[in-house]
């Protein structure tokens, strides 16, 4: 099924950011993925770049993928297939490589599309950071774009990097992600505001097509 999920205002814009090229932008397609779930998406950690495995119901979601992939993207044979390398990310690209009757362990990784660093705020929850972090976490609250954690990252310096990886991919793509980075990508691909994206909820067992400065979602 497809939803029509563009963000407000971003239908038909062209790409937010100066880096990417917008030749790039309208004549591929790219498949983004967030990987399945795991404990730590139930418990409500901030993961980052921690290695966290997927859990049973993120195995399925990741069979589910393949099976939407295989509907929307014709011949899986001419799409690049690229991963975060942290684990909870390869795994779902295993799994869903293996729906499509690829081989599993054929895809490329890059350090680019791992998720955003939440820095020492990683293996907490939000209710924890609220009572320990308090300040910093209003901070945060009132600019979630720009505010970077202790020793992490902003959505600023994610979406520099999420530019650069996605500007080197060659043609259609299926990009197995975070939840940060799709944020990151729907801003700088289909002009998804700031602000917007930084709250976005990224669903996990779905497709986001991005092509043309615009965006659907599929599962």
């Amino acid at each position: 099924m497809i939803s029509s999920t563009h963000p407000r205002g971003s239908v038909g814009a062209t790409p937010a950011s100066a880096g990417m090229s917008p030749a790039s932008d309208e004549r591929h397609r790219f498949f983004l993925v967030r990987h399945g779930e795991t404990d730590w998406n139930v418990a409500g950690r901030l993961q980052g770049r921690r290695d966290v495995p997927l859990n049973a119901l993120g195995r399925i979601q990741a069979g589910s993928v393949g099976r939407v992939l295989h509907q929307l993207a014709g011949p899986p044979e001419e799409l690049a297939f690229i991963s975060s390398p942290l684990v909870r990310a390869t795994e779902t690209m295993r799994i869903l490589r293996t729906s499509l009757d690829l081989p599993a362990h054929d895809f490329s990784t890059d350090i680019r599309f791992a998720e955003l660093s939440f820095g020492r705020w990683e293996g907490q929850t939000w209710p924890e950071l609220r009572r320990r972090d308090f300040d910093a976490v209003r901070k945060r609250d009132r600019d979630p774009w720009r505010f970077v954690p202790p020793e992490g990252e902003s959505y600023v310096d994610l979406s520099r990097r999420v530019t650069s990886a996605i500007s080197e991919l060659p043609g259609d793509a299926v990009i197995v992600t975070h939840g940060g980075v799709i944020r990151a990508a729907l801003h700088v691909l289909a002009g998804m505001p700031a602000e917007e994206a930084a709250v976005l909820p990224v669903r996990q067992g779905a497709v986001y097509v991005v092509s043309g400065g615009r965006f659907d979602v599929a599962d």
